[in-house]
């Protein structure tokens, strides 16, 4: 039973709390991972690749998929279609990868709702509001508008902490990557309650 399989790792947390510097941080420690990504119906922007930054498709397509209940969640973004399409998840879980999901709290809602007994989640935070924000304005790249959106987003977020297994406070980043390594490894070693119900049967008749 102590075995590694395939398992999923839920990310989430608010923007500029350093999520993406964090997965940079541990991806080479961690073990097979596969890191999914969202399939969308907007068009391919310059510098973006197929597959690599998002999965593209046609608006037909992804009805389609909708249909044949291919997603784990979706929604329509500024009248474009955004969806965690299940079929990589599940190809790479059968692979014994770690799946990494970098979500937001609802996505998280979905994934828990599916796949909860091969799921650990992690809410990823700065220790402070006035921290987030100061990191917020010197990244430099979102008006002042989009950075009230985000901070009050994120106050929303961090009220739904508890409802995650493990909180990560990104503080320093290599501390925090040494936690969130831990995490990682540890997650790989969760057991589907199909397979404890399988051992207990068996447990029990030798």
């Amino acid at each position: 039973m102590n075995h590694q399989s395939g398992a999923i790792l839920v990310l989430s947390g608010p923007s500029g709390a350093g999520k993406s510097s964090l997965i940079s941080k541990i991806i080479d420690h961690i073990g097979p991972t596969y890191f999914s990504i969202s399939t969308t119906t907007r068009p391919i922007r310059d510098g973006e690749i197929n597959g690599v930054h998002y999965h593209f498709v046609s608006v037909e397509e992804f009805k389609r998929e909708i249909e044949e209940e291919m997603f784990l969640e979706y929604a329509i973004v500024h009248g474009n279609y955004y969806g965690t399409s299940l079929s990589p998840v599940k190809k790479a879980l059968k692979e014994g990868k770690l799946v990494i999901f970098d979500i937001d709290v609802q996505g998280h809602d979905a994934v828990q709702n599916r796949l909860s007994d091969i799921t650990t989640s992690v809410f990823i935070t700065t220790p402070t509001l006035k921290e987030l924000k100061r990191r917020l304005h010197s990244r430099s790249t979102d008006s002042e508008e989009v950075i009230e959106k985000r901070v009050d987003m994120a106050k929303r977020e961090v009220q739904r902490i508890s409802e995650y297994d493990f909180l990560v406070v990104n503080d320093e980043l290599d501390k925090a990557a040494e936690v969130l390594i831990s995490i990682a490894q540890a997650s790989r070693m969760k057991i589907p309650t199909l397979q404890i119900n399988e051992f207990v049967q068996s447990w029990e008749a030798n």
